[in-house]
């Protein structure tokens, strides 16, 4: 009943329209920096914790060690078992999640006001005193084992894979970062206990939270929560430079239908030109049915159910990637006309209407992500991480706005590259 509680409360949290949330930055008396949104109008808070690094952290010889140390933060911590854990946070109606990514572990946290203090020490045990118990660590570790045999299985999974080895390399973005069979299954208990070193620190840490709670009771409620992390932890990976080819490269599997991935080198945030590549994204292949990519590939050939292209702005890199499917005498046909919208776009750029439609939508759909503490925490920490101002929130769609014809077209001859251009297929293509 209490977790059917702070569901309902979770849903119903709003805060004001977009153009009124007022962030606050706070500091702890400890030093530790947050963004906060004050909203006292129900009694709930959400908090959102992020550490850079992620699981590309991992020690040579380790992959997979910071996925699998994340897996085990809720399985026992201080006195309490995986049993005795859930169950306490089940009694204050609190939910935590733990998630690890390419560039950052995510912790995430939704307490109602009466039992924050309970909550957050809970949340305290599970980030300080991990206990990692031998039976858990066994546990997790058969499941990430099946999740990776099922991924060996997967089309979609192999293509990924296999597209970031030849980009990516010896760059911990070239393996999956959940581990392979071996490396998973060699890790001890004290690989653990590394990663968690190594990825939870106070140099990498960025933190926001949105509910009821002011800037005074958050200041020293982020000195008891994380003040007992280490100030360190490990060094950061280097950048790395994507190795694109323009080949098609072809990874042989028994299934009626291709999956490809493709791309090519992307853009960074913090360019100038971004918001410029984010609309020509949208035009190109990511506004949907409306898209170039749709129409052409879809509409009009019927080669595909769907096609996607998305900007992928990392840590330390930056890649313009796609996805498409097609019938295995079909998908020559499909790469073809790819590269033939690649080059035309890039060529002759965009419309008038089809970047005010871009417009259109981008902005359009911006203001629904606001849709309550638990989203408006998520968009206010991942603004930290990516160094956006404070008030980016408020700024976006005019920047969105600003984009003129001139500068889309610009970008499109600049940033796309039919001749680089890259597909990895997996399936029995014909005529690739």
């Amino acid at each position: 009943m209490m977790r059917f509680v702070l569901s309902f409360v979770a849903l119903m949290a709003a805060v004001p329209a977009m153009a009124e949330i007022a962030i606050k930055e706070v500091t702890s008396p400890g030093g530790i920096k947050a963004w906060l949104v004050e909203e006292p109008s129900i009694p709930f808070m959400a908090l959102e914790i992020r550490f850079k690094g992620g699981t590309s952290l991992d020690a040579p010889g380790k992959r997979g060690a910071t996925n699998l140390m994340v897996g085990l933060l809720e399985e026992g911590a201080g006195d309490l078992d995986a049993q005795g854990f859930a169950k306490a946070g089940e009694s204050l109606a609190a939910q935590f999640g733990y998630d690890s990514g390419d560039d950052a572990v995510a912790i995430s946290a939704r307490v109602l006001s009466e039992n924050r203090d309970e909550a957050l020490e809970l949340l305290r045990l599970s980030l300080i005193a991990p206990s990692f118990p031998e039976t858990a660590l066994e546990r997790v570790r058969n499941q990430v084992l099946s999740g990776i045999r099922s991924s060996l299985k997967d089309p979609d999974k192999i293509a990924s894979a296999r597209f970031n080895a030849l980009v990516f390399g010896d760059h911990p973005y070239g393996s999956d970062e959940n581990g392979t069979l071996e490396s998973v299954s060699a890790l001890s208990r004290e690989d653990i206990v590394a990663a968690h070193r190594g990825a939870l620190a106070k140099d990498r840490m960025y933190v926001s939270a949105v509910g009821d709670i002011t800037a005074e009771e958050l200041g020293p409620l982020l000195d008891r929560l994380l003040g007992e992390l280490p100030e360190t932890g490990a060094a950061m990976p280097a950048q790395s430079a994507p190795q694109i080819t323009g080949t098609v490269d072809v990874v042989d599997f028994d299934t009626p239908q291709s999956v490809a991935i493709f791309g090519q080198a992307g853009m960074h945030r913090d360019d100038p030109d971004f918001f410029a590549a984010y609309l020509l994204s949208t035009i190109l292949g990511g506004g949907g049915f409306e898209s170039r990519l749709m129409t052409e590939v879809r509409e009009k050939r019927g080669l595909t159910y769907g096609i996607y292209s998305y900007l992928v702005p990392k840590d330390l890199a930056n890649l313009y990637l796609g996805s498409v499917a097609s019938a295995n005498d079909r998908i020559g046909e499909t790469i073809a006309v790819i590269r033939e919208e690649w080059a035309k776009i890039s060529s002759e750029g965009v419309t008038a209407e089809e970047l005010d439609a871009a417009k259109a939508l981008l902005t359009g759909a911006y203001p629904l992500r606001f849709d309550g503490n638990s989203s408006i925490a998520n968009i206010m920490v991942g603004m930290q991480v990516d160094d956006m101002p404070i008030d980016y929130m408020v700024t976006r769609n005019d920047k969105v706005n600003a984009v003129t014809l001139e500068d889309v077209n610009r970008v499109a001859r600049e940033l796309l590259d039919p001749e680089t251009l890259m597909f990895v297929v997996v399936g029995k293509p014909k005529g690739v």
